[in-house]
């Protein structure tokens, strides 16, 4: 930091505030300190929080919202005011957050759209951007499958940090289960060749779950394989929503509405349930395989939040096609695409029949 900066007492910024009082540039979020920071002059200055902050962000009714459909806001357009410079700008109306064309300021106004909900929640960017960089290099390195050259030549083709809308959930779970359950044993046939046979039982029974903050991505736009592969995120220090925590950074706005999220996050916690009764059963019986799994499962008191989370999204090009990758701003983990050796699979499946084809060989002398 310079000396003129050092000499400036870091002070709270408003909700209204997001120019430098000291060379009059444009704020930006700084991860390493959840500061705004100017990255003209290095001034910082400390976010105000609420009041509310205290408690953390606030669990929403959904039986009570009434803003639960999708929003096609692809084709649609919004008209946005530059508080820096007074430009009026047009937008995509699913990007709630950008730079102005004319001055740079991030100062842009949101403009409010009817029927739509509001962010009541965000969690802040932990991970810089040369921390993201950096994470990259160390998931390519190890991905056994990528070529070698792949993994000297790949860099991220700039990084983009953005906001991206997501539900929350959170519901008290009850489950009636009935199934199957198979304890293996071996026997000889009358060759004296070993065979496994299964022997099938009935059960059935009862299993509550309570969920907390299951993610649900609320976009059309992004690959939800890469970004699943970034979770989980620290949902419990999400910060009640501030424009402040997004200066310097994009943001969109959801398209994928509260009741669609809903139904798709009960999907989710359906898997993860039957995984649970599955597990469950298999160690209260010492089974060796569970059939017929039919599960009813009820969903109660059912609180949402929609949450703005922190992303860096990149790409690299290899042998001129184009891989995918997102960071986790949050915690640093990555997740993406990256180029696959036929070869190196080649050679791992080989590896694999000699491995097995060598264990059937001295089970079968023992």
């Amino acid at each position: 930091m310079s000396t003129h900066t050092d000499d400036i007492e870091i002070k709270s910024a408003s909700s209204e505030e997001a120019e430098c009082p000291s060379c009059g540039g444009s704020f930006e979020f700084n991860p390493s300190t959840s500061n705004l920071k100017c990255p003209y002059c290095d001034f910082e200055a400390q976010i105000a929080d609420p009041e509310t902050e205290q408690a953390g962000v606030m669990e929403l009714d959904f039986s009570a919202a009434t803003d639960v459909k999708n929003f096609d806001w692809g084709a649609e357009k919004k008209s946005v005011v530059c508080g820096s410079c007074g430009a009026e700008a047009i937008y995509d109306a699913l990007e709630v957050a950008n730079v102005c064309p004319y001055c740079d300021s991030n100062q842009l106004m949101e403009a409010s759209a009817e029927g739509a909900l509001s962010p009541n929640g965000v969690v802040t960017f932990e991970i810089t951007k040369q921390q993201a960089a950096d994470n990259f290099k160390k998931w390519i390195k190890g991905k056994w499958f990528t070529p070698r050259a792949a993994k000297e030549k790949a860099k991220p083709d700039g990084f983009k940090g953005v906001y991206l809308p997501h539900w929350t959930f959170d519901t008290q779970t009850a489950s009636r289960y009935t199934a199957e359950y198979g304890i293996d044993r071996f026997v000889k046939d009358s060759q004296g060749n070993q065979k496994k046979v299964t022997d099938w039982f009935s059960t059935s029974g009862f299993h509550q779950k309570f969920v907390d903050d299951h993610v649900v991505l609320a976009s059309t736009r992004h690959q939800e394989n890469i970004l699943s592969a970034i979770r989980p995120f620290k949902t419990e220090k999400a910060k009640p929503y501030l424009p402040q925590y997004l200066s310097g950074f994009s943001a969109e706005r959801y398209s994928v509405g509260l009741e669609q999220g809903w139904t798709q996050a009960q999907k989710e916690i359906d898997d993860i349930l039957r995984k649970e009764i599955t597990a469950k059963i298999k160690t209260k019986h010492n089974a060796d395989q569970v059939r017929k799994l039919k599960v009813s499962a009820t969903y109660s008191d059912v609180k949402f939040k929609y949450l703005m989370l922190p992303i860096w999204l990149s790409s690299f090009k290899f042998n001129s096609k184009l891989y995918n990758f997102a960071v986790n701003g949050q915690t640093g983990k990555v997740g993406g695409q990256a180029p696959i050796s036929p070869l190196r699979v080649a050679v791992a499946i080989i590896a694999g029949i000699l491995v097995i084809g060598g264990i059937a060989y001295f089970t079968d002398i023992i």
